[in-house]
């Protein structure tokens, strides 16, 4: 999953791709159906990359990233409507190692909410661009050959000046 340029704003709904960076702030892309453009102001709006967001465990922290993963094979995902019980219940099943204190159903209901906004885009079955890749079963890997540079011509030196004897 790569969630790359991905992130959440305070305040706003919905999920956001970075477009490109300015002096103050961000310029924002919605991933909905409207494409609304935004300029997210550093000193004013909280950004959160969905690659760095994380959720609290009971021992560690768990990546917001496999809770998304594991949510994908899962057989059936309520709705966000639902009830907290029936949506606790299913978070059991995909993050089972979650601090049931610190987690809130609020918290629950955001991430049900952004992998049906993911779950439509083709960067939801992209692989994520900063783990190595997995390497094949019988790929035979190929010799890397030295190859030397090309030699570029030197420039021409300078001209040294001509130094004159001054009459005494």
């Amino acid at each position: 999953m790569n969630l790359q340029g991905i992130v959440s704003v305070s305040g706003k709904p919905g999920l956001w791709r970075a477009l490109a960076q300015n002096k103050t702030g961000y310029v924002l892309e919605s991933l909905d159906a409207q494409k609304t453009k935004l300029i997210a102001n550093l000193s004013t709006a909280k950004l959160a990359a969905l690659a760095e967001i994380t959720i609290f465990g009971v021992d560690d922290d768990i990546r917001l990233t496999d809770v998304l993963e594991r949510i994908k094979s899962a057989a059936n995902v309520p709705d966000v409507k639902a009830d907290g019980k029936a949506l606790r219940t299913f978070f059991y099943e995909v993050a089972p190692d979650h601090d049931e204190e610190k987690v809130y159903s609020s918290d629950i209901k955001k991430v049900i909410t952004w992998f049906n906004i993911l779950k439509p885009l083709p960067l939801f079955d992209e692989a994520d661009p900063t783990q190595a890749p997995a390497p094949a079963a019988e790929e035979p890997v190929a010799e890397a050959v030295a190859v030397e540079p090309e030699t570029e011509p030197a420039a021409p030196k300078a001209k040294a000046k001509k130094t004159t004897k001054k009459a005494e």
